[in-house]
């Protein structure tokens, strides 16, 4: 039998446990979120779950409602075959993003997640500027990333060279597999990477070949894919988040694939994925220098000299400046949101007081 500490229930979360859950519920972990219905996971395996009506009401926005692999306090109904989830631990790590379109809100991708695979394929996919938004995002959620370049069958050696040495020169320094699920070259290096009891996120654009990975590691086409296009890319087929319990006890959730990339991040994930950019500013002459035109310029000076390229220092200030004019349009909304949460706490009290009257 799966035991918890298999699906990832490390000590971490024991500690927590007790004083969350208390003695009245039971842990599971989310494995699937389909609006408002969960499947949750323990270790005798999947159960449909709802969330208790006064979690909707506490939650201050909709990253604070579960997501895929979040720990949950639960109660179990109908002879355990349906339970009723009425709490949330805290994430130990996350993966999360703007919400697509105008909304200025955080969306949850999956939480407690140990490695982020960040799949780009080496046909029509390779982007530095979106792979580095997905180094920042795990940055920012505390979640070790490694590069896979799909699809190296497309491509020749020479080309694959290129693209390796286009990376580093972009001054990333994750760790990067190419792999190719056709011809199964650099894929035993994959397996290598993968450990039981930890979980691991797949992310990349639709088509990348993430679902066809997840297949070859269960040995057998567990989960749908489709053939690729004419152009050699494969076509969306992954529709929800889900996680994934292989036979070797390794952890997986599989996503879609993502058409925006807004980061909403106060700033940790750029601090972390670009800190060889922010270590130079220190040295620049003036303490609010903005790396364009000023004399004393450090980065500049860098940039000069080959030390940092020019892709790599616009992909930063491009990416810095989306991400603080997001964060200060979502504070802002966050305190609209609570001055209107206050207004109608007032409102309600002012009513009751009226009716108070009225009753004497």
């Amino acid at each position: 039998m799966v035991k918890m500490r298999d699906l990832g229930f490390d000590d971490w979360f024991q500690e927590k446990s007790a004083e969350l859950c208390g003695m009245d519920n039971s842990v599971a972990r989310v494995a699937a979120v389909d609006r408002h219905y969960f499947t949750i996971r323990n270790e005798h395996g999947e159960i449909p779950a709802e969330l208790a009506g006064r979690m909707y009401f506490q939650a201050g926005s909709p990253s604070d409602l579960p997501c895929v692999g979040d720990w949950v306090c639960v109660q179990y109904h109908s002879d355990d075959t349906y339970a009723i989830i009425h709490g949330v631990f805290p994430r130990k790590s996350f993966v999360r993003r703007k919400r697509a379109g105008s909304e200025v809100e955080y969306q949850m991708i999956a939480a407690n997640v140990d490695v982020a695979f960040i799949v780009q394929s080496c046909h029509f996919d390779f982007n530095l500027a979106r792979l580095n938004r997905y180094l920042v995002m795990a940055a920012d959620g505390h979640v070790e990333p490694v590069v896979i370049l799909a699809k190296t069958d497309l491509i020749s050696h020479e080309e694959l060279q290129e693209k390796l040495a286009a990376v580093k020169q972009a001054g990333i320094t994750a760790r990067i597999i190419p792999l190719s699920n056709e011809t199964g070259k650099g894929l035993d290096v994959f397996h290598e990477v993968l450990v039981p009891g930890r979980t691991y996120c797949l992310l990349g654009s639709s088509g990348v070949g993430k679902t066809t990975l997840i297949n070859g590691l269960a040995g057998r086409d567990a989960y749908a894919t489709r053939a690729v296009s004419a152009t050699g890319e494969g076509t969306h087929t992954t529709t929800r988040r889900q996680l994934i319990v292989l036979n070797t006890g390794v952890l997986f959730i599989d996503t879609p694939g993502m058409r925006e990339l807004g980061l909403m991040d106060r700033g940790e994930g750029i601090r972390r994925e670009f800190d060889d950019i922010l270590e130079l500013s220190r040295a620049c002459r003036f303490t609010d220098c903005s790396h364009t035109q000023e004399s004393g310029c450090a980065v500049l000076a860098a940039i000069a000299d080959g030390n940092i390229s020019e892709e790599r220092f616009h992909s930063y200030a491009k990416l810095r400046k989306e991400s603080e004019f997001h964060e200060m349009s979502y504070l802002d909304k966050r305190n609209k949101d609570k001055s209107f949460g206050r207004f109608l706490k007032k409102v309600g009290k002012g009513a009751k007081r009226r009716g108070n009257k009225r009753e004497r």
